[in-house]
């Protein structure tokens, strides 16, 4: 992508409200309507309003892409053809848009590295192939992404989105490590590590751009690979150059 975002034309205001007015909310029971109606407005508006900002939050990742980290609020509002008050009716403020933007990033990161650690492949290779997927995503949104990290110090916007992440990749470890037959008791807090390596090291890369994804990716996975051997070895087992495990040399098994 490149040069300035054209603007895609007024998007239509929900509900009929005009730009930058408030839109009535539905909230309780309206007078002399039974509950069960208003609980279904309730509900269309909830619904309405979480697909409306899953579009603003869209047009902020393509701002984002094309103007830089430093893409303004008003930057966002064009993108999406809207005016900023009306961004600001679903995101409290720019905090709030970019903490969204942080879930949707958190969102690409599991359903890209997920179907790659849960296929039925060696082990190793999904390691190798899971830092190499990890590296292609934030390559294609670089700005996102540094935007990201650099406003971690007001109000945190991976904050959400990095226990997303540790949660899912704690599921997958829990699960490598019991069929080894090991303690799993250390999956969550690995699990925290590993998101701190993979965005110190994303940070580190894009920034630096001194070596090829495919080094980056070779590098990290080594580093996560011999991590999770050296903890199966500790426990008795041994895994081969695929990653199947087996007793380790003069041991019985796992203990």
């Amino acid at each position: 992508m490149g040069g300035r975002v054209k603007n895609p034309g007024r998007a239509p205001v929900p509900d009929g409200q005009p730009d930058g007015q408030p839109g009535a909310q539905p909230s309780g029971q309206p007078s002399g309507q039974p509950s069960g109606q208003a609980d279904g407005r309730a509900t269309r508006w909830d619904d309405h309003r979480e697909s409306r900002r899953a579009t603003l939050v869209q047009a902020a990742v393509t701002a984002i892409d094309e103007l830089g980290p430093a893409a303004s609020v008003a930057d966002i509002a064009r993108a999406a053809g809207v005016s900023k008050p009306v961004l600001y009716r679903y995101f409290a403020d720019k905090s709030d848009l970019h903490a969204a933007v942080g879930h949707w990033g958190a969102t690409q990161v599991v359903e890209r590295l997920m179907p790659v650690l849960l296929a039925d492949q060696p082990l190793r290779e999904k390691v190798y192939r899971g830092c190499d997927e990890y590296l292609a995503l934030i390559a294609e949104h670089p700005h996102v992404f540094l935007l990201l990290v650099e406003h971690r110090a007001v109000g945190d916007p991976l904050a959400d989105g990095k226990q997303r992440v540790a949660a899912a990749f704690a599921r997958v470890l829990g699960d490598t490590l019991r069929s080894f037959g090991i303690d799993a008791s250390g999956a969550e807090p690995w699990a925290q590590g590993l998101v701190g390596l993979g965005l110190a090291t994303g940070e580190w890369w894009l920034r630096r751009n001194t070596m090829s994804r495919a080094a980056v990716a070779d590098h990290l996975g080594s580093f996560v690979w011999h991590a999770l051997e050296g903890i199966a070895d500790e426990h008795g087992v041994a895994l081969d150059a695929d990653g199947r495990p087996g007793p380790a040399p003069g041991q019985a098994g796992p203990r």
